[in-house]
């Protein structure tokens, strides 16, 4: 940001200098003197212009989830000009020849009208529909690579929180969505979802019977979705995405450890103006990509489905990504039910619907707090972890990505055994077992994988890179010559893992080193680690399950062998 001078009044000595100043660029520069008179803030931009943004591709995730969002409501705001939220019945008379002289609600008439006779309504149909996947989409990777790298750490613990609470809202906001045409597909979801809010006990009924108006289907199940979709969630996320930004730019960013970083620098692109050109630039090429996806690749063909009616249901149904878990995990459900003083409990929707659903998003909200307080980690972190470094938070996420995919997998059982012409039968119940076998299996694969990365890791700033090269020594032995990492490879590796310093490819590991330790945890306010300072025995059910969980959450690194002291113990040891 440049900076502007005032002489002296009555010095008179820019009067010459104003004289060549375009006129474009004295109504900015009254502007920004205006502003600043009025609200003080010269200060606060310069440090927003200076402030610095680490140059990595994984940070871009967050910024694809801001740009989808930017690109929904502008498309939303198109639709809703053209879209009628009601269950009223009319007899469709529009441009689509086949549904001609068909009776339907007013909302699916109104949405065949916008895909047919509004210009330009198809394609913000579509652009909509494919930026609400991509959002949801970028969202949920997203926090897989904050979950990953230990990015939800003190002091972003609150950023966590609140990234949980707009992936809950955003498949809350995508159900919404789609189910407002009033299609044979989309009724078909409101109906899954009538039958899992009724499945509450005591509350289930009332519940449902406040939401759609009265018994299945009422009406005005569409006319209150449709506010939900267009002020009620939009808002809140607005409000969740302010606050996240917000947050976001008052602490520092965070960062892979490398050459020169710290826990109290950040190196990478100020934000004026290289990162505000590469942002911008990232923006358009999100809403290229969007608007090519809606030109070119149909999606949510409405006309294809028809008017729902409640004694039809779409052959093939799948609802959108997010969702499938919650299909999948219906389907795969026993027949469960319990009669309990005249009452029904029905588990097979209850589980499946309710509860799973409640432990996993609860469960991911509270693993930060959970991990804090098993390792006691009370320190700050801005330097992330490299997935390896900590096998068990990483064996973690796969085993309930592996939980989840199953899941997933599991809403598509009809389309798997009609593809492959399997029985439906016997797909779920392989479905079933592989829900209970497949996670530990992937939880005990991952934390060995992630230590054999890092027993390489410490090879190569040992021991150095192979080079293929075979030399015979003068007792007869074959080596392979192995040649050391160049420095600056030798350093950013010796960061990553947490060495302080190397000397001919040995390093040695401390505790404190960055905020990383043996573990991948942080040091405490008291400057020990969670396996430092005096040991004390457990004292009492919290502590003993606290100490139980530390011991599972912490893994210590395997040693690597030295080869080359070996080598000179070979020497030194006399032959008989």
């Amino acid at each position: 940001m440049s900076s502007t001078t005032t002489d002296t009044p009555g010095t008179g000595g820019s009067s010459g200098a104003d004289e060549n100043v375009p006129a474009g660029e004295k109504a900015t520069r009254a502007t920004l003197k205006y502003v600043d008179d009025h609200f003080g803030s010269a200060g606060f931009l310069k440090r927003s212009m200076d402030k610095v943004f680490p140059d990595h591709w994984s940070f871009m995730l967050g910024e694809i989830a801001l740009y989808s969002f930017v690109i929904l409501l502008l498309t939303g705001v198109y639709l809703t000009l053209f879209f009628h939220a009601s269950q009223h019945e009319v007899i469709y008379n529009g441009s689509y020849a086949p549904l001609r002289g068909v009776p339907m609600t007013d909302a699916y008439a109104s949405t065949l009208h916008i895909s047919f006779d509004v210009r330009g309504g198809l394609l913000m149909r579509q652009i909509h529909h494919w930026a609400a996947l991509i959002f949801t989409t970028s969202i949920v990777v997203h926090m897989f690579r904050v979950f990953f790298t230990g990015a939800f750490r003190k002091p972003r613990t609150i950023n966590w929180h609140i990234g949980v609470i707009l992936m809950i809202l955003a498949i809350l906001e995508g159900f919404a969505g789609y189910s407002l045409p009033d299609d044979l597909l989309s009724g078909t979801g409101l109906r899954i979802a009538y039958s899992v809010a009724e499945s509450i006990p005591v509350v289930g009924t009332y519940v449902c019977y406040f939401l759609f108006g009265g018994n299945y289907p009422g009406q005005d199940i569409i006319p209150r979705l449709f506010i939900i979709h267009v002020l009620l969630v939009p808002g809140i996320l607005l409000a969740l995405i302010g606050a996240h930004m917000m947050i976001l730019w008052h602490q520092k960013h965070t960062d892979f450890p490398g050459p020169g970083k710290t826990e109290n620098n950040v190196i990478g692109s100020k934000f004026y103006p290289t990162f505000f050109l590469k942002t911008n630039g990232f923006l358009f090429m999100v809403f290229g990509v969007i608007a090519a996806l809606g030109a070119f690749a149909t999606i949510n063909p409405v006309w294809l489905y028809g008017p729902y009616s409640p004694g039809q249901v779409s052959a093939g149904s799948q609802p959108d990504w997010y969702i499938l878990f919650l299909e999948g995990s219906l389907r795969m459900m026993p027949n469960w039910e319990t009669h309990i003083f005249h009452h029904t409990i029905s588990w097979n929707i209850l589980i499946p619907g309710v509860i799973i659903p409640g432990l996993m998003f609860n469960l991911m909200a509270l693993y930060p707090n959970i991990e804090a307080w098993a390792t006691k980690d009370k320190g700050y972190h801005n330097l992330l972890d490299r997935p390896r470094d900590v096998p068990v938070r990483t064996a973690l996420g796969v085993m309930s990505l592996t939980f989840y995919m199953i899941l997933v997998i599991g809403g598509a059982n009809d389309i798997l055994a009609t593809t492959f012409h399997w029985s439906l039968q016997a797909v779920t119940w392989v479905l079933r077992v592989l829900l209970i076998v497949a996670p530990p299996i992937a939880f005990k694969l991952t934390k060995r994988f992630c230590l054999g990365l890092q027993h390489h890791d410490e090879a190569l700033l040992h021991h150095g890179v192979e080079t293929g090269i075979i030399r015979r020594l003068p007792h007869g032995e074959y080596i392979e010559i192995e040649a050391e990492l160049p420095p600056e490879k030798a350093e950013v590796l010796a960061k990553q893992i947490g060495y302080v310093g190397h000397s001919n490819g040995h390093a040695a590991i401390t505790a404190g080193t960055n905020g990383h330790g043996s573990n991948g945890h942080a040091t405490n306010g008291n400057g020990s680690g969670p396996k430092g300072g005096r040991l004390k025995r457990p004292v009492g059910l919290a502590e003993t399950a606290r100490a139980r969980m530390e011991h599972f959450l912490t893994e210590e690194r395997e040693p690597v062998p030295d080869a080359h002291a070996a080598d000179h113990a070979d020497e030194e040891t006399p032959v008989h």
